[in-house]
């Protein structure tokens, strides 16, 4: 009889420890009445067909979706090109720039809500577009270290020597060289960002509260109200969630492959 290792039953323990809570909201959100017994009693999909016909839960979703995805592509037209200058430009620069885009992970949400609204609040700026900005300089030390990792990884400084030297411009070479050979990196953190968007709940719910009801907070009100309703949100989060997550392992293979091929 083959002996199970340690390793294997202590990878099999937080597997199952991950998995069961998961487990539990898929179920709750397809159960009928689930008070008594260890399992539901009976099986339904009429919780989902409620959610998805509740426009108030699709405008929230598109809300969401919409905030997310604009303030991602934003922060990547903005982002990748200032972190090529600097790494092909200026390396000096580099360890400096570095610091002060992690220190962006020491302020805490809710002392970043307080000051945004301190120093923004009736100056005729919507809050909305407030809290864009603050998603995108949170969004900073995601895009910055995976745009780096990219232009290190396929030696955009000398990539660039060589293409100036054939007669193309700046532009030129960013465009038609750089950008499509660090464009899996882009993607990857791209997606990463957008799905730490998409969950956020603090600085939304501060910033614009009601006016603005993302699916974050939308399932935040649900949860007094319907259990299984709320279920059935995380789920469709969690679908979404591992969509994303699919996406980002499928071309993080890809980008490996492309580097071990000789």
């Amino acid at each position: 009889m083959k002996r199970i290792s340690l390793p294997s039953l202590s990878f099999a323990l937080v597997m199952l420890y991950l998995f069961l809570p998961v487990a539990a909201t898929i179920l709750y959100s397809l159960a009928t009445e689930w008070n008594s017994t260890i399992l539901p009693e009976g099986l339904t999909g009429k919780w989902f067909a409620e959610l998805y016909a509740d426009p108030r839960f699709l405008q929230a979703f598109g809300r969401s979706f919409l905030l997310s995805f604009l303030t991602t592509v934003v922060a990547v037209v903005i982002i990748v090109p200032a972190v090529f200058s600097i790494i092909v430009y200026a390396p000096r620069m580099e360890r400096l720039v570095q610091l002060l885009v992690m220190l962006t992970y020491a302020v805490p949400g809710v002392i970043m809500a307080v000051g945004l609204i301190r120093t923004y609040s009736g100056n005729g700026i919507p809050m909305v577009i407030i809290t864009a900005g603050a998603y995108l300089v949170g969004l900073l030390p995601y895009l910055y270290q995976g745009t780096r990792n990219s232009l290190l990884a396929m030696q955009a400084r000398s990539l660039m020597e060589a293409a100036e030297l054939l007669g193309a411009s700046h532009w030129q070479a960013f465009v038609r060289i750089i950008v499509p050979n660090i464009m899996s990196g882009i993607f990857v953190s791209s997606l990463l960002s957008f799905s730490i968007l998409f969950g956020e709940f603090v600085l939304i719910n501060i910033l614009v509260g009601g006016r603005y009801e993302t699916l974050q907070m939308y399932l935040y009100a649900k949860l007094s109200s319907s259990g299984h309703v709320a279920s059935a949100i995380t789920v469709t989060y969690f679908v979404l969630m591992a969509i994303i997550t699919g996406l980002v392992v499928k071309f993080t293979r890809r980008s490996f492959a492309r580097k071990e091929v000789p």
